[in-house]
């Protein structure tokens, strides 16, 4: 095991233990684990996932209750489509005047997974099956301050999802959606979209690649909680 591993695997524990040490945590203690588990793509994931752990193990809560911002930072699930020609899917959300993934945030008390589940069916009028490449579970994870009115930080789970085709989607929140190749998607200026939408495409890229799997790059030192 890498030193790099070792230490998130410690933080990790430790993370674990110091919300198991509280009542009435238990979706604290599983989200705990599910951001330990992303193998980070870069550095600056890497850094998200111990920004991320180090979140949960303060204490502070988790979910939005008050439209936009209360608390700051809050939790929120994004899911990228993945066809079976591997284009992706994005939606022209309104609010943010970018390209993103679809997607929302996490109601209180509520399992990430049980977002997606939640925000696909409302948003694309779909149910949610899980890429079976990647499960039910976070592939990626970001740490972004977002646009616009009320300004706060989201700290967002990425999903990958199994979509063929999608026939309507909610008009009120989307102006649109398209379907995109990866590497037509990095060409696009990313100020149109995420932030962080480029990276997350190569980190896709290279899982679907048998040849070339997904291999951490090696990571800063983790703070601790």
């Amino acid at each position: 095991m890498s030193a790099k591993a070792i230490a998130f695997a410690a933080l990790l524990r430790r993370v674990v233990a110091r919300v198991s040490g509280r009542r009435s945590n238990p979706r604290a203690v599983a989200l705990a684990r599910q951001v330990g588990a992303i193998a980070p793509w870069d550095r600056q994931e890497a850094g998200h996932v111990a920004e991320v752990l180090a979140w949960i193990g303060s204490g502070a809560p988790l979910y939005r209750t008050r439209k936009p911002d209360i608390p700051d930072p809050h939790l929120v699930s994004y899911f990228v489509g993945l066809s079976p020609r591997e284009e992706l899917l994005l939606v022209a959300h309104r609010a943010a005047g970018l390209w993103l993934p679809s997607g929302g945030h996490v109601e209180p008390g509520e399992d990430p997974w049980e977002t997606v589940v939640r925000e696909c069916a409302e948003e694309l009028h779909l149910p949610a099956v899980a890429h079976p490449r990647f499960g039910e579970r976070p592939f990626f994870v970001t740490v972004t301050r977002t646009r616009g009115e009320g300004p706060h930080t989201d700290v967002s789970l990425w999903y990958v999802l199994d979509i063929d085709q999608v026939t309507t989607f909610d008009q009120a929140e989307f102006t649109g959606i398209r379907w995109v190749t990866p590497p037509r998607l990095l060409e696009e200026p990313i100020e149109r979209l995420d932030p962080h939408l480029h990276r997350f495409t190569r980190k896709l890229m290279a899982a679907l690649t048998p040849s070339d799997p997904v291999r951490p790059p090696s990571a800063p030192h983790s703070p601790h909680p």
